[in-house]
């Protein structure tokens, strides 16, 4: 007999904001957007460092934003980012946030990225 897994969110991704070029990957890939989500909220934080995986785990706590990069069999890299204040989820891909062409000494000392809100993103409705 099959037994359903049960995911028990550990915090609220509130809106959820998927750029184009990301959910073209995650469809060539076969991933559901929902699958990328629920690894997200249960903490399974994907391939980030050991630094930002117990940063992000003090940060469901504490309340501050929380970051999850996650590999496609194709090997683009998914980035989720969930806002401090819980008020919105950002799926994107690495690449567009960080060129691979660019070192991070290129980029201006003050870049918030993302940048929200985009008109780049699709909004999808989180379960």
């Amino acid at each position: 007999m099959h037994q359903a897994t049960r995911v028990k969110p550990l915090f609220h991704p509130g809106r959820l904001l998927v750029t184009a070029p990301t959910l073209s990957a995650l469809r060539a890939n076969g991933i559901p957007v929902i699958s990328v989500v629920l690894r997200h909220i249960a903490g399974d934080w994907g391939i980030v460092s050991d630094d930002d995986r117990q940063q992000n785990d003090l940060s469901i706590v504490a309340g501050l934003r929380l970051i999850s990069l996650y590999r496609l069999p194709d090997q683009t890299r998914i980035l989720v980012i969930t806002e401090w204040d819980r008020s919105h989820t950002t799926i994107e891909r690495l690449e567009d946030v960080v060129p691979a062409d660019k070192s991070r000494q290129d980029q201006p000392a003050n870049r918030r990225y993302p940048a929200w809100p985009s008109t780049r993103y699709v909004q999808e409705a989180c379960i």
